[in-house]
């Protein structure tokens, strides 16, 4: 019976995952950028230099396509060390008791054309909301015996939803940094042999 148990579990495991395809994230040639006004007149624009992330497929089209990533917070760069620092201290992402941010989707759906919805889990903080990102598929190409995909992800969130609770005003009433971070996505995607 116990062997008859393990059999039927190990074709279920192997036919819940034959014909998929597994994508990784290429950090050398991707990025994970935000932009946030600042002083409501201007804003800046900042990177997070460490990230993985899993795209899991059963075809190449990205239809229904299954994303998991995760980013270093440590690694954020703004372009300024005390601004950074800042960023990584309990008025923000207090990078010490939380230290990645991750996302899990729950939906990637292509729309028309080469245009996608991306819809899925963001945690920030250990507060977790669903977020929804627009994206462009850029197409596979085969270079150096491996195939590659790319894709550009859009989308908006407000900081305040995730404990990132810094809120200093001007004289004016504005924010000195605003409340919307966009977040823009550059991924090169590596498939799995």
């Amino acid at each position: 019976m116990k062997k008859s148990c393990l059999f039927f579990f190990l074709c279920l495991a192997y036919y819940s995952t034959a014909g998929q395809t597994t994508w990784v994230v290429d950090p050398a040639h991707s990025s994970v950028q935000f932009e946030v006004s600042h002083l409501a007149v201007s804003s800046v624009s900042g990177d997070f230099t460490g990230f993985t992330g899993s795209v899991v497929t059963k075809n190449d089209d990205f239809n229904n396509a299954r994303i998991n990533a995760t980013i270093d917070v440590n690694s954020v760069d703004t372009n300024n060390l005390e601004r950074d620092k800042h960023l990584k201290e309990d008025d923000f992402f207090n990078a010490s008791k939380y230290p990645t941010i991750t996302f899990v989707s729950s939906v990637c759906s292509k729309t028309k054309g080469n245009e996608f919805t991306i819809q899925g889990d963001l945690t920030i903080r250990d507060v977790t909301k669903p977020v929804s990102l627009s994206a462009e598929y850029g197409g596979i190409v085969s270079i150096d015996g491996q195939q590659k995909a790319g894709f550009t992800a859009k989308g908006t969130i407000d900081r305040f939803d995730y404990g990132l609770k810094w809120d200093d005003v001007l004289d004016s009433g504005g924010l000195i940094v605003g409340e919307k971070v966009d977040i823009i996505l550059k991924v090169e995607l590596v498939k799995k042999q």
